[in-house]
Formats: structure tokens, C-alpha cells, sequence
């Protein structure tokens, strides 16, 4: 049994890193500076409107069969609805987040020595088994309480505009990577994240009391105590709900967290004996510490490699962020196999078995990402990494013929420099502009692939890599549209003469990135990407819009209504 629970305890290391594997849809670094998001009230009159959009035209969420009809291919766009269950998939996320993050907190060495005493205490005290296990039900409860107090406080204090601003600001984006960064120094043992002493003790001594009350004050206590460890995770937790936008993300994200940290004392209470099973603490909890620190570096420059390419930095290209990660997991299986330690560590006299398994995975992941290092597409992870035009050297880039730089009118196209060859994936030719795509279309008699993308949109990314190096999408993308890439989070001036102030928002619009994200908000109420748009050249949209489709076949069916509703 005790073989078992140790197997546990690296699981729930290993499903760490899928903390941030649910992205929400509006994952883009929008500036919310000069755009200001309404309900489309003010827009509905402009005369400026891009896009002539059905009035009964109702967005959904894009997904549709595959096995679809002729007759639904041709068929109008009014009656058919397009349900957007972004937010509540986003929340999910975020909740499966916090279920991660909690059970990771349970076997930190803060929390994980004190199980026994708590539940001892609580079998003791109460006199009865059934008083034992009531008392532990009503600690589980006020744990739970105490950790969505602190998340609603966040949401009560900040906002939902705040939130969402929080997680599109570059500012706030290279904060949230200095933030990681310093938990990560904490979990290898530079230091500990604590709480006054003074403020610890007061608390603990409430919980002396008997009652609601002193369970109350317990439960208080094991958050301020465990702080030190909890906090990074915590900490990490709420940057990712901010950085999601959600107005409920850090509320929700706190329930899972104290949901997972709850129930093991919930459940030993109910069945002491297990606690026999339990693996007896040792150096084992500070290598939990220090994996979580490794996990903690290596997101943080998920953070920071936002900020490089909204603002064209150009630090880290692909490749020089598959060397980091490298280099940082590679660390981690090193330091699994006793070759690294850091100052808190026990020495390590053999390799568990758990820790062996462990040590393989890590490794294995290294291997598999070494490749990516020339341009290997690494789909399992591309949806994290930079795009894949930032890569410098690229050996599947002699797959391609190369794309031209002029649009179909013979004049270079627009914004070309500043997206082909870090934005666009390879292979492709699109605009950059939407005039200028309605114009080549005229030209060329195509209809027109509209893609809201951005620089950090995690979505758009794994939609390029998995679902358009399909040979299928591929070709249809290239030979039966013209595609117009609009970067909603760019952070490039506009001339002076083409910055205005948007009839939708009220604000004064200055860059690429303002310019293209006020159209996607004025004519289609949306700020989420991607969004796929299919038009002919006067503009009107043919078929219902789509987000990420990940389903090829669902995806390619897609392009091909669009091509059937063209040719009518």
C-alpha cells in the first residue's frame, strides 16, 4: 500500500504541467488601453463596419459533423446558431487547475507531516467516531470557505475589466514571469515565502477554542502555517485565472485548490486506519519542492515569451526556447537521479522506483523536444511554444516553396515585414490587411479566409500545428482561399494619418493590434481567437464564424462550406 501512495505522489507531480494545458480561448495580449469592449450598442449604427454581418446571423461555438449534407453545405447561414461556450470550458480549466495544484500542496512537507496529528485530533477529541468524523467534515468545509474568500477577494477587489486587462498587459505579463521566477528560487531553497509570526501565532491560539469557532480558526491556521509552501502554488494558481481574464477564474481556481487539500483529511478522518499507509516524510517532500520549482521556471517563460513577441523584442525565438526548457528539464532529470542537489536535500542513496519512472518520463521529454531545435513541429507542446516563423534554422522550411512578398495587385503587401516571418506559419501566403485581401479576392475570384490570431494566442498556435499541416486543410487553405492574418494583440503604431477613434468603443485606436481587435469586437462582438471568418470580396460572410477546431475533419468540412457557399 505505502508502494502505492508513493506512486500517487508522482502522478500528481507529473500531471503538474497540465496546470496550464487549458488555456482559455482569449489567451491573446490585447491592449485594453485604447479598446474598450461593450455590448456592440454603439457599433450597431457605425457606417464604418467592415464586415455586412445577417442580422440573423447568431454565433455558436463552430463545432459542426463532418458527415454533414450536400443540401446543409449549400444551404443559407440564417437559423443556424452559434452557441459560445468559451467562458465555461475556460472555468473548467481553471478548476481543473486548482484540483492539480491542491493535491501537489497535500504532499509538500508544509502540509504532509501534519495529516496524521490533525486527524489524531480529531478521533480524539470528539469522543466518538461520529463526532471525530463531523468535526473533520465541518474543517474540510472552513478550508474550502477560507480559500474561495481569498479568490472571491481577488475578483471583489480587481474586477472582471481589471482581471482582463491584467492578462493582456505586457506590464503585468513580465510581473507575472518575475513572480514565477521568485517562486521558483523559493521551492529550490533560496529562501521561504512567510507570513508574519506575530500574525501566525494570534491565530493559531483562536484555534484553541472549541466549537465552530475553533475548527474555524484551525483551518486558518493550516493556510497562514503552510504558507511557504502553498504560496508559490497559490500564487501560481491566481496569475493563470488573471491571465485567462475570467471573472470567476480566481473564485473557481480556489475551489479546486481547497476541494483536493480538504479531502485527505475529510477521508482519513472517515478511515483512520489508512493513515498506517501512509509514506513516512522524509527528503522525499523537498524533491516534490524542488520539481515544482523546475515546473515553476519553465512556465514563467511561457510568461515572459509573451511579452517578446507582442512587442518584437525577438529574445526568444523558438529555438532559444526549446533550449531553455531543455536545458531546465533536462536540470530536473539530473536532479531526479541524484546527480544535482540543492541544499535542503537528503543524500540520496538509491533511486525509488516512482523516482526512476519519473526520471525516465523527464528525460524522454527532453529527448522528444531536442528535434524541435530544427524545426521539428513538436505538436504535443507547440500550442506553448513561439511561433514556429521564429525559428532561425529550420530544415522543413526546404518543404515550402517560398512566399511571395507582393499581393495580387503587384504591390508589396501590407505589414508583411512586421508578421510574414515571425507570425505566419510556413507554407502560407496570406494578407495582412483586410482591404487589401478584399481586393486580391476581387482579383483573384476566391473567397476569403479571415484569421483573428494573435502573438500569444496558445489556441491559434496548436490549431497551426495540429489541424492546418493537415495535407487536406493545407491545400484547400492555399489554392480555394485568400487568407487575411489580422494580429489583434500587435503592438506596432499606426501611421498617424490612419489612427481614428473607434465609433464602437469610444477610444482612440493607434495600433495594428487596437485596429484589428475593435473590427473583430464591432462586427462580430467577439474578442476571443481564433476566429475563423469566411467572406466573399464585398465582404459578407457566407457561413457561421468558428473558433479552434481541432477535429481536421470537422475543420476541413468547414473550409468546404465556405467554398460551396461562394460558388452559389
Amino acid at each position: 500500500m505505502r508502494l502505492l501512495l508513493k506512486y500517487f505522489v508522482a502522478l500528481q507531480i507529473l500531471l503538474l504541467p497540465l496546470y496550464h494545458s487549458s488555456y482559455a480561448q482569449q489567451d491573446s495580449l490585447i491592449s485594453f488601453d485604447d479598446v474598450e469592449f461593450t455590448d456592440g450598442s454603439a457599433g450597431s449604427e457605425s457606417s464604418d463596419t467592415l464586415l455586412e454581418v445577417p442580422d440573423d446571423l447568431v454565433f455558436s461555438d463552430g463545432s459542426e459533423a463532418e458527415e454533414a449534407s450536400q443540401d446543409s453545405l449549400s444551404t443559407d447561414t440564417s437559423g443556424k446558431t452559434f452557441d459560445v461556450q468559451e467562458e465555461k470550458q475556460s472555468l473548467w480549466g481553471v478548476f481543473i487547475a486548482g484540483l492539480l495544484g491542491g493535491f501537489a500542496a497535500f504532499i509538500m512537507p508544509c502540509i504532509f507531516p501534519m495529516v496524521p496529528l490533525t486527524v489524531s485530533f480529531f478521533t480524539k477529541r470528539g469522543g466518538s467516531r461520529a463526532k471525530g468524523v463531523s468535526q473533520a467534515l465541518l474543517y474540510g468545509l472552513f478550508i474550502i470557505v477560507i480559500y474561495v474568500a481569498l479568490g472571491m477577494l481577488i475578483t471583489i477587489t480587481f474586477g472582471s475589466d481589471a482581471l482582463n486587462a491584467l492578462s493582456t498587459n505586457g506590464i503585468f505579463n513580465f510581473l507575472f514571469f518575475l513572480i514565477l521566477v521568485v517562486f521558483a528560487a523559493s521551492f529550490f531553497g533560496a529562501f521561504e515565502l512567510t507570513l508574519p509570526s506575530s500574525f501566525v501565532n494570534k491565530i493559531d491560539a483562536k484555534s484553541d477554542k472549541g466549537g465552530f469557532v475553533g475548527l474555524f480558526f484551525m483551518a486558518f491556521s493550516l493556510a497562514l502555517v503552510s504558507f511557504s509552501c502553498t504560496g508559490p502554488i497559490i500564487g501560481t494558481l491566481l496569475v493563470e485565472a488573471a491571465s485567462r481574464g475570467e471573472r470567476l477564474g480566481p473564485a473557481v481556481g480556489m475551489l479546486g485548490f481547497s476541494i483536493a487539500l480538504a479531502i485527505p483529511f475529510v477521508l482519513f478522518a472517515f478511515f483512520p486506519s489508512m493513515l498506517k499507509s501512509l509514506p513516512r516524510s522524509g527528503g522525499w517532500l523537498n524533491s516534490v519542492k524542488v520539481v515544482l520549482g523546475f515546473l515553476e521556471l519553465a512556465l514563467a517563460l511561457k510568461f515572459l515569451s509573451n511579452v517578446d513577441l507582442a512587442y518584437h523584442w525577438n529574445w526568444l525565438d523558438r529555438e532559444v526556447f526549446l533550449a531553455l526548457w531543455i536545458v531546465i528539464f533536462g536540470m530536473m532529470g539530473l536532479y531526479l537521479i541524484g546527480k544535482i542537489s540543492f541544499a535542503h536535500d537528503s543524500p540520496l542513496t538509491h533511486l525509488s522506483v516512482p523516482r526512476t519512472i519519473l526520471s525516465i518520463i523527464v528525460f524522454s521529454f527532453v529527448m522528444y523536444m531536442i528535434p524541435g531545435m530544427w524545426g521539428a513541429p513538436l505538436k504535443a507542446i507547440s500550442a506553448f511554444l513561439p511561433p514556429s516563423a521564429t525559428q532561425d534554422f529550420d530544415l522543413s522550411v526546404a518543404n515550402f516553396a517560398s512566399t511571395p512578398a507582393q499581393s495580387a495587385t503587384g504591390k508589396k503587401k501590407k505589414y508583411y515585414e512586421i508578421f510574414h516571418d515571425r507570425g505566419t506559419p510556413k507554407g502560407f501566403d496570406p494578407y495582412y490587411d483586410y482591404e487589401e485581401g478584399l481586393a486580391a479576392a476581387k482579383e483573384l475570384n476566391k473567397p476569403v479566409l479571415v484569421d483573428f490570431t494573435g502573438w500569444n494566442c496558445v489556441n491559434c498556435r496548436k490549431m497551426e500545428a495540429n489541424v492546418w499541416t493537415d495535407p487536406k486543410v493545407a491545400a484547400l487553405l492555399r489554392e480555394e482561399f485568400v487568407m487575411v492574418e489580422l494580429f489583434v494583440d500587435d503592438r506596432t503604431e499606426l501611421a498617424a494619418e490612419e489612427q481614428y477613434v473607434s465609433e464602437y468603443s469610444g477610444k482612440r485606436i493607434r495600433t495594428i493590434g487596437n485596429k484589428n481587435s475593435d473590427f473583430q469586437a464591432s462586427a462580430f462582438n467577439s474578442n476571443s481567437q481564433p476566429l475563423y471568418v469566411i467572406v466573399d470580396p464585398e465582404g459578407n460572410v457566407l457561413i457561421p464564424p468558428t473558433g479552434a477546431d481541432y477535429n481536421v475533419n470537422s475543420y476541413a468540412a468547414f473550409l468546404q462550406r465556405g467554398i460551396e457557399a461562394f460558388k452559389k
